[in-house]
């Protein structure tokens, strides 16, 4: 009926037109897209517990500002009980001059996300978050380089959590 070379032209017609179909299907777009904006809009309504240290500050700081934008909710929905500790430990040891020339700060956040209709728990875990600094060999520079580690754990810590909110509220 058909030569051999309008057969293998028909077959790879039809092989282009099924593949334009099939790619015609696709979309790009954000893995944790919120189109109509109710996940951004549920979190603005998280109001959390006020903070006990520095470490456990900067985590709420940095948690209202991925949430609101940094201010607090006037309407909450929901309340995040939040129990941030921090510790500080010397690693590489120097045993000749017995000091330690590096260092981590680890942060360590403990949370419970409840409805404040009903008080159910929504949500609740442990995460923690960990920085490496070096120790330098002035005093003001050391102090400095922990506080900036743990400002970093609180930080990465509250990306941590923010990510677990989401994850619990987007549904």
């Amino acid at each position: 009926m058909f030569s051999e070379p309008r057969k293998s032209k028909m077959l790879r017609r039809s092989v282009l037109i099924a593949g334009a179909l099939l790619l015609a299907g696709c979309q790009a777009r954000p893995l944790y897209q919120d189109p109509d904006g109710r996940t951004k809009a549920t979190l603005a309504a998280i109001a959390y517990s006020p903070a006990d240290s520095r470490v456990g500050l900067e985590t709420r700081n940095r948690l209202l500002f991925l949430t609101t934008g940094g201010a607090e909710s006037t309407t909450p929905q929901y309340r995040v009980e939040l129990d941030v500790t921090s510790t500080v430990e010397g690693v590489l040891l120097d045993r000749a001059a017995d000091t330690a020339n590096a260092g981590r700060a680890v942060a360590t956040g403990t949370y419970t996300l409840k409805r404040i209709s009903d008080d159910t728990v929504v949500k609740s875990g442990r995460r923690q978050a960990v920085a490496l600094f070096d120790y330098p060999r002035q005093e003001f520079a050391k102090l400095r380089s922990v506080r900036d580690a743990e400002t970093r754990a609180a930080r990465e810590l509250a990306e941590l959590i923010y990510a677990d909110l989401t994850m619990a509220l987007g549904r």
